[in-house]
């Protein structure tokens, strides 16, 4: 199960030397056609990585045949020579395919401002190349991982096609991307620009919904392949629904992984005038450290759900508010209602539910909770 599900791809996870402790650090995908179409989003952060720079011109003819990948250093911040590095990268990988380096995407992650030595990141992609393989996909998974505890991937099987995906991410989760590398394969024939539509209508429901600790990555990268090698030509609305739930997939496979969660959180808004205004509700929970440290200490206080949903431009009366956790409705016309004490919030998962009677609409954005190990993760971070 890994991103060499699909036909027509091989991939590959080596050590270079970048992560201190000599595990796997550069990855390397291609596609082997027939077709070479493909989709990407990137950060919306402003202050954007060398990779990205690159990527973002690379992916605009919609042809994409290789993606290359390093963890151990993000390549950003670290000037001219920080460039040249992703440019040399993409050169290597292109003379050892065949290929222009303008097919290439790259790839970083890892601390802001650390320069990659180049001639090691050049030595392991020599490495990947040379190990790469139908089977390689597990090790490229493992490749990519930073502060990850695992590899996340996973595979949705069409009728006679298939798609395959892999990510990292344990920290920096936020819109727009949360703070990930992702790769999608699929063998299914499917044009560029309806891979574009339908990766940017998987993300909206799933990776831009994640919101772990509201904080944005440099280096977010979610790409797609489409080899053709099956085909097969699926329906856009069956491609779309398997793509999503990839996305979907992994998606809550980075939250699961969260640094230091104790629970991972789904805040889902009903009747809202808009999925805008259910979003912007949901995101602002989520992004509440006062709500998240109650719900590390199992503490169902619902006071702090009202007042996040009291600094949004949502359209609902304040007076008439409903908030349920995990099944049960402590607040009802936003005065208490059902005994705090009645609500359970030791297990992982933990609902929160908002009724803003002001419409129709309804969304779950989801997060986890703060807690110590999360602190003490992000005060000594390290690659």
């Amino acid at each position: 199960m890994s991103i060499t599900t699909p036909q027509g791809f091989t991939a590959a996870g080596v050590p270079a030397g970048l992560k201190s402790t000599g595990a796997k650090d550069v990855a390397l995908v291609v596609n082997h056609g027939p077709r070479f179409d493909s989709a990407s989003v990137f950060t919306a952060n402003r202050c954007k990585a060398n990779p990205i720079l690159w990527s973002q011109e690379v992916v605009k003819d919609g042809t994409v045949k290789a993606v290359v990948l390093n963890s151990g250093g993000a390549n950003c911040y670290t000037g001219p020579e920080g460039f040249q590095t992703t440019h040399a990268v993409a050169e290597r990988v292109a003379e050892h395919v065949g290929i222009g380096a303008g097919d290439v995407v790259v790839c970083s992650t890892g601390l802001i401002g650390l320069t990659n030595d180049r001639e090691q990141v050049l030595a392991g992609v020599d490495a990947a190349y040379g190990a790469l393989s139908p089977e390689g996909g597990n090790d490229a998974a493992e490749a990519i991982m930073t502060t990850d505890s695992v590899s996340k991937q996973v595979v949705v099987e069409g009728a006679g096609w298939s798609i395959g995906g892999m990510a990292k991410g344990a920290g920096m989760l936020a819109p727009q991307l949360a703070t990930m590398l992702v790769v999608i394969t699929t063998d299914a024939v499917v044009p560029a620009d309806e891979l574009d539509t339908a990766l940017r209508a998987a993300t909206r429901v799933s990776f831009d919904r994640l919101d772990s600790d509201g904080c944005m990555s440099t280096n977010d990268t979610v790409t797609v392949l489409a080899s053709g090698a099956s085909g097969i030509t699926p329906s856009p609305d069956d491609f779309a629904a398997a793509l999503t739930q990839v996305c979907t997939d992994l998606a809550m496979q980075l939250l699961k992984d969260a640094e230091g969660a104790d629970h991972e959180i789904a805040i889902t808004t009903l009747n809202a005038a808009t999925e805008d205004e259910a979003v912007e509700v949901g995101r602002s929970v989520a992004r509440s450290n006062l709500f998240k440290a109650a719900i590390f200490g199992n503490d169902p206080n619902w006071g702090r759900v009202l007042a996040s949903i009291g600094t949004t431009d949502a359209t609902f009366d304040p007076a008439d508010l409903d908030v349920a956790m995990n099944g049960v409705w402590v607040c009802r016309q936003s005065t208490p209602h059902a005994d705090p004490e009645s609500v359970d919030l030791t297990p992982r998962e933990v609902s929160v539910t908002i009724d803003l009677k002001s419409g129709s609409e309804r969304a779950t954005v989801w997060t986890n909770d703060l807690t110590h190990a999360y602190v003490h993760e992000n005060s000594a971070y390290s690659s």
